[in-house]
């Protein structure tokens, strides 16, 4: 059934994939509506999305795009399709976007010379030189899941890895990584009303607001004391950087340890659980990996990413009246991108709905679409993966895991708790 709309616009769609309720279910339950939607209208019209912002009310809706080919064309498109009036479905107080997403909801050029400060620490050099601590700590990391025995894995490894080495390229103390990490996923949990009951809190904005006041207390601090005693690590990277001959703003630099404290963490961390519940469902892909870890890891990293889609959803706003899927995008219209929905393309992916270790290609869109905002930690992640997943199916191959918790969340895919038994 379709809803009516705004003047100038088509019926909203009427598959929903704006509410909570839809964001709550799981990924094969929401690749039904993908199916359809990209068997039958690849770009269709929704209402406006439900949120932190709540219900919003005198909105007209977004575009939706959920094929691989209109996704990497809005991606590659940044003139036609913008990223500076926000990233994710709903619009962002001003202070909100300022401090939680100022660097992905920006075009160029700032971005682009911003990118290239960060960027330097996540080239495959600089991940080259990591490689033997990442496969240390991975080993470490597994070696006490083994100790441990049974448990929550998103708690006992998923998380582990990717808070120690971002927080480390940070510069932060070991004794701060811990709570901080749990502020970066409280930023991106708002919209889970159990995450919200845990901590006391029944709207979203409090806990976002308390979250960020978490995580820019301490990233100030360090940023202050690399100013006067700098190290080599990605903070002192930034209080040194200039921009047309200026230093960067306390916001702007407060903006990118937030960036970095979620992105560093939250991606790679649910990763490794959608993995683990994939590799307990395919156990012949399992088997097939754990038998030849040394020939199939690189392509079966990619195909964790693939199906994992640890980032969901990403907005861009049409620059300039345009044509998407045979449909008049006017100026000012909010256009989504549905990664899952591409990384389960047909027209790309042969059986999508199959883990295959082997996959390749993969042209996967788990790290986004392409164009200037393709994920800049992508090489520190696939190094990650590659490393827990060697170690973890060199010692502990028959392991299985539980249903996920699922955060409910139309941005992030992300797992809040995952129970694993090792059966050795």
């Amino acid at each position: 059934m379709t809803t009516a709309s705004a003047p100038g616009k088509p019926d909203h769609d009427g598959l929903d994939v704006s509410s909570l309720d839809f964001w709550s279910r799981s990924t094969a339950e929401r690749e039904e509506t993908f199916a359809q939607l990209r068997a039958e209208r690849p770009v269709s019209w929704h209402p406006p999305a439900e949120g932190v912002m709540g219900k919003p009310e005198g909105e007209g809706g977004f575009w939706a795009v959920v094929r691989h080919a209109d996704i990497a064309y809005v991606s590659k498109n940044p003139k036609l399709f913008c990223s500076g009036q926000g990233v994710q479905f709903q619009d962002a107080p001003p202070e909100l976007l300022e401090a939680s997403q100022s660097f992905l909801a920006m075009d160029s050029p700032r971005h682009t010379q911003l990118r290239k400060i960060v960027g330097s620490a996540f080239t495959p050099k600089r991940i080259a030189r990591l490689e033997e601590t990442i496969a240390q700590r991975a080993e470490m990391i597994v070696d006490e899941l083994l100790e441990h025995g049974d448990g929550d894995f998103v708690q006992l490894v998923c998380r582990r890895l990717p808070m120690w080495m971002i927080y480390d390229m940070m510069g932060l103390p070991v004794e701060q990584q811990s709570d901080l990490a749990e502020a970066a996923d409280l930023l991106v949990a708002a919209n889970d009303a159990e995450v919200r009951g845990a901590h006391g809190v029944d709207d979203p904005l409090e806990l976002m607001g308390q979250a960020l006041f978490a995580l820019l207390g301490p990233g100030l601090q360090i940023a202050e004391e690399r100013r006067s005693h700098p190290q080599d690590d990605l903070m002192t990277n930034l209080v040194q950087a200039e921009v047309d001959g200026q230093s960067l703003t306390d916001e702007e630099i407060g903006a990118f340890f937030v960036l970095l404290s979620v992105a560093g963490n939250d991606t790679t961390r649910n990763t490794i659980a959608h993995t683990a519940v994939a590799l307990t469902e395919f156990r012949d892909e399992r088997r097939r990996l754990a038998g030849d870890l040394d020939g199939l890891m690189p392509t079966a990293v990619e195909e964790m990413v693939r199906w994992a889609s640890p980032v969901l959803t990403f907005r861009r706003t049409a620059t300039e009246d345009t044509e998407l899927g045979g449909h008049r995008i006017a100026a000012g219209d909010k256009v989504v991108m549905f990664y899952e929905s591409g990384n389960r393309d047909t027209e790309v992916f042969t059986d999508p709905l199959r883990l295959d270790v082997g996959r390749d290609p993969n042209p996967h869109q788990g790290f986004g679409g392409g164009g200037p905002h393709f994920c800049m930690g992508n090489m520190l992640a696939r190094t990650q993966l590659r490393e827990i997943w060697r170690r973890l199916l060199t010692v502990a191959p028959d392991f299985e895991v539980d249903e996920p918790a699922r955060l409910t969340s139309n941005f992030v895919n992300a797992v809040k708790t995952l129970p694993i038994r090792l059966n050795r």
